[in-house]
């Protein structure tokens, strides 16, 4: 006899339901109502960004994880007003279902099109940063998707307030509310049954560390789209203009530590590395910063501690960067291939030859020349937010915005046309 299902996965169909039936009117609604529904959640979340603060208080009381962690669940007036701004900003860009793929005429007068449709109801795990809920949200209604979140149990108390908001823009403007759910609890057999919501739920999305993406795709009955390790390189080559170089690895490692677009390992040519390395490390000293480095720094660099191997795969997420000195562009390409996560790895350079060979033979998700790392991000693309930066060779890679969010279908145009 079948055991019966448990509590979660029952709420994970109710939800999975009310979510289905909320795609399919958010699909048929003219973008300037889902636009309209985003700038009456961002008045929401402006107005009880109070509660939301005190919801985000109690979460951080109990918060007992590390400082770049702490930072990264941390909301303040800030970062209240830079969620509602993300919404705005993406009402604001150009409707993805509004576009055409493609249109081509047969020899026998059919044209045939290829148009955007929304994925259906999305499925998104995260972690600790409460305002991945809203920057997902407003990408799911932008692209016409339902989305149920579960964020992680250190962040439960700030998703419900965020969510409450959201909630009560959709509902203003006229869009059915169960457009955007949260778990109802911290239980973790929630997550299980997102999961195994195969009908319920079109697309899983992870979005934390190595540890969840790896569980999601090992556990999900349901398609993933991976969000990345964000183990970074920026590799300075000998052409590199010393001033910019100074000046972007120390945002690219520092301006945020806890941020998956932070570098985690210098790569620097064997060429500057006597002249440049010693300013390097005193401008990222000065800022807070403790090294892992390999034999090659520590001759120059004598006091840094020296690095394991295991250093090189480590993505910190905190104010610690690995150091290794390379010959050229070729070394710095091997090492990136063989310790990288794919995601956003950058070469600082005057010469324009070798700068497009490193980003022709990289295979991260974003390649970047003479800027940092921390850039890798949707709202700096232009996305308005992101959902999470993909670095899987199916669907997309890179930050993902509203366009990525969509699939196609095919609309036929004839004149009466039959089939001999």
């Amino acid at each position: 006899m079948n055991a019966e299902p448990d509590t979660n996965t029952l709420i994970m169909a109710q939800m999975g339901a009310k979510a289905r039936t909320a795609a399919a009117m958010l699909a048929r609604l003219p973008a300037g109502t889902r636009d309209h529904a985003l700038r009456q959640a961002a008045a929401m979340l402006r107005r009880d960004a109070p509660q939301i603060l005190a919801a985000n208080a109690r979460d951080m009381e109990g918060f007992k994880g590390s400082a770049a962690f702490g930072d990264r669940l941390m909301l303040n007036e800030a970062r209240v007003e830079a969620m509602a701004r993300g919404l705005e900003e993406v009402a604001a860009l150009p409707d993805p279902l509004a576009r055409s793929l493609g249109e081509w005429t047969r020899p026998n007068g059919l044209t045939i099109s290829r148009v955007p449709q929304p994925l259906g109801v999305l499925g998104m795990i995260y972690e600790s940063r409460p305002n991945v809920g809203a920057d997902a949200a407003a990408i799911a209604i932008k692209s016409g998707n339902a989305i149920i979140l579960r964020g992680g149990s250190e962040s439960y108390h700030s998703a419900k307030a965020i969510n409450a908001a959201l909630t009560e823009g959709l509902r203003a403007a006229g869009l059915p509310e169960h457009a955007v759910q949260v778990a109802p609890s911290t239980d973790r057999r929630f997550v299980t049954a997102m999961l195994q919501a195969s009908g319920l739920l079109d697309l899983i999305i992870p979005r934390g560390g190595k540890a969840l993406v790896e569980l999601v795709q090992k556990e999900a009955r349901v398609p993933v789209l991976a969000h990345a390790e964000g183990l970074n390189h920026t590799y300075i080559h000998r052409s590199a203009d010393f001033a910019m170089a100074r000046a972007v690895l120390a945002n690219a490692k520092m301006r945020r530590t806890g941020v998956c677009g932070a570098t985690e390992t210098l790569l620097i040519d064997a060429a500057v590395a006597p002249a440049l390395l010693p300013l390097l490390v005193a401008d990222l000293a000065g800022l807070g910063c403790a090294f892992r480095a390999d034999e090659a720094a520590r001759a120059i660099c004598p006091t840094l501690p020296a690095a394991a191997e295991k250093d090189f795969y480590t993505e910190w997420l905190d104010a610690v960067l690995s150091v290794k000195i390379v010959s050229g562009v070729d070394e710095a390409l091997a090492h990136i291939a063989r310790h990288g996560s794919e995601h956003t790895d950058a070469i600082i350079t005057q010469d324009a030859a070798a700068a497009e060979y490193f980003l022709a033979n990289i295979a991260s998700a974003v390649g970047m020349w003479n800027a940092s790392t921390q850039f890798c991000d949707g709202g700096e693309f232009g996305f308005g937010a992101e959902i999470g930066i993909a670095t899987g060779r199916i669907h997309a890679r890179g930050p993902i915005g509203p366009d990525q969010l969509t699939t196609f279908r095919y609309v036929v145009r004839g004149t009466g046309q039959v089939r001999p």
